[in-house]
């Protein structure tokens, strides 16, 4: 099946996105509400996501540019001395702002 990349088609895939991504984070509410959230539960919960944020460090880590690796080192060593993520994240993206400026 393909979609022509007309207006019309880009409308449609863009629609079609939505709804896939309403209809998960929703149904998935929906379906922890009802569930009691025990501690295998939880435990669960947080170990998924860590492991998302790790399948989408990782790659970036092995096969992406300079800019990349200093926003990782930044905001590692920053969330390690702040131990917040906001503002870990902001002085990642600096770094890597920096670096493909001045790179």
């Amino acid at each position: 099946m393909a979609i022509e990349t007309t207006t019309l088609g880009v409308l449609g895939l863009i629609a079609i996105m939505t709804l896939t991504t309403l209809v998960t984070r929703f149904g998935g509410v929906f379906i922890m509400s009802f569930l009691r959230i025990s501690p295998r539960i939880e435990s669960f919960i947080n170990t998924m996501a860590s492991s998302v944020l790790i399948a989408i460090i990782v790659p970036m880590a092995v096969s992406g540019d300079l800019g990349a690796l200093a926003a990782l080192v930044a905001t590692g060593v920053s969330m390690l001395m702040l131990r917040k993520p906001l503002p870990a994240i902001a002085i990642g993206l600096l770094a890597a702002a920096l670096v493909r400026y001045f790179g």
